[in-house]
């Protein structure tokens, strides 16, 4: 988010995270693939170039800062219009106004909560140039900014702070802040702060204030109790890339292939609380409404693909609703693995017997030459069959009868292995 000297226009009585905004590229935090050195962002704004633009990524990453500085360092009137409270009036007034003065710069936070017409509304000054449109959105663009205002901006992805930005962002707080320099402040113990914190340094910022405002001495030493304790919240101490991250998926998995929808909701908890990334709990359900449940129940597959498309477009915190909706629904529903078994015995006996030959009648005959070489002979259209179905021939005749499809022991997959044993009789032993 920042780093350098304070931005000298923030007041003293600001809370810490407007305090230390940065006032130039040079004292931002993280976001180097964007506003580093030889970057694209930066090199347009250095040129005085800066396209419109939409500014996508998570709370807390640097979009507003950004925003702040290209006006800052453009030295451009600058209007700044919320999502949340303004409308298409607000809008038109700043874009008359605009219409007055040279280069302006309209920032937009939250811009995927303006509807059509409020995005129409924009549309025209931006097309005109008669202002420069910042948007700052922590959805998908291609979801909530119509195409035809889209087509004209310029879309920068924000990634989350990690780790090290985080500390260095703590480390410049206790440095430069007034506040903070009058105190001997020590962080023996981060981890609660950056868990709690998800990646946002103005969370981080402002529950780095509370805890030093909180302990009321001179001397503080900051540990992981200390902010559980002043966050009144218990939190799951949770490394994403260790070995409890594992543990805990695992634990997950199995809890819904055991059909336990409470210890599955438990560990879906945990992971939320200890800030996982929702795309990975919902990839994981995706593969086990295949693996686990497949055709004992299809629709758990496209509930499960469902959730991991609304997730992608909502995010923390509403998203943890889906997730425990499809995590309750997998963990409840019929199970099976025959087809997960069915790929891997294929797969099997593809690498034990190599690339067999497609027999004739099976092949494509797209050439005179092939059809005289008998590619295609003799094979039945099996809608021209009664019940759409011909008992011919389909797998090599090196491996005719193999079963790799073993319908489970399920009430629907029952019904496909009636289907399957009167079709075929006794030749797959269904």
């Amino acid at each position: 988010m920042f780093k350098g000297k304070l931005f000298s226009m923030a007041s003293t009585q600001a809370p810490l995270a407007e305090r230390l905004r940065p006032g130039s590229l040079d004292q931002l935090v993280g976001q180097d693939h964007l506003t580093g050195r030889g970057s694209i962002l930066r090199t347009a704004i250095e040129q005085g170039k800066t396209p419109s633009m939409i500014l996508w990524g998570p709370p807390g990453t640097g979009k507003t800062s950004i925003a702040n500085i290209i006006a800052h360092t453009l030295n451009v009137p600058f209007y700044t219009l919320s999502a949340i409270s303004s409308g298409v009036k607000e809008v038109r007034e700043v874009i008359e106004e605009a219409k007055q003065k040279e280069g302006v710069i309209l920032f937009i936070d939250e811009i995927h909560r303006f509807n059509k017409g409020q995005q129409d509304a924009l549309l025209g000054a931006v097309e005109k140039g008669i202002v420069t449109l910042i948007g700052a959105t922590t959805e998908n663009p291609s979801f909530e900014v119509n195409s035809a205002l889209l087509s004209r901006c310029q879309v920068y992805v924000l990634k989350p702070l990690n780790e090290k930005d985080l500390l260095q962002v703590m480390d410049m707080a206790i440095q430069n802040d007034p506040f903070f320099r009058e105190k001997q402040i020590e962080l023996k113990e981060t981890e609660a702060l950056i868990n709690i914190s998800g990646g946002d340094a103005r969370k981080l910022l402002n529950l780095l204030e509370l805890v030093v405002d909180a302990a009321g001495t001179k001397d503080i030493v900051i540990t992981d109790q200390l902010v559980m304790d002043t966050a009144q919240q218990r939190i799951a101490l949770y490394d994403k890339k260790g070995e409890q991250h594992y543990d805990i998926i695992s634990a997950f998995i199995k809890s819904m292939r055991g059909s336990d929808p409470n210890a599955a909701v438990y560990w879906l908890a945990r992971m939320i609380e200890g800030g996982e990334d929702v795309k990975f709990i919902a990839r994981r359900m995706l593969i086990l409404a295949s693996e686990d449940i497949g055709n004992a129940n299809p629709n758990a597959l496209l509930l499960a693909n469902a959730a991991f498309d609304a997730v992608n477009k909502i995010g923390y915190p509403e998203s943890r609703i889906i997730l425990s909706q499809c995590a309750i629904y997998l963990a409840s529903s019929a199970k099976s693995n025959a087809s997960y078994q069915a790929i891997d015995g294929a797969l099997g006996t593809v690498k034990r017997t190599g690339d067999l030959p497609v027999p004739l009648h099976l092949r494509n005959a797209p050439t005179r030459l092939m059809k005289n070489m008998d590619y295609g002979k003799g094979y039945q259209y099996s809608h021209s069959y009664e019940q759409n179905f011909s008992q011919q021939e389909y797998l090599p005749q090196e491996i005719s009868g193999n079963v790799f499809y073993d319908p489970g022991k399920n009430a629907r997959e029952e019904e496909m292995r009636k289907q399957l044993r009167s079709l075929w009789g006794k030749k797959y032993g269904y």
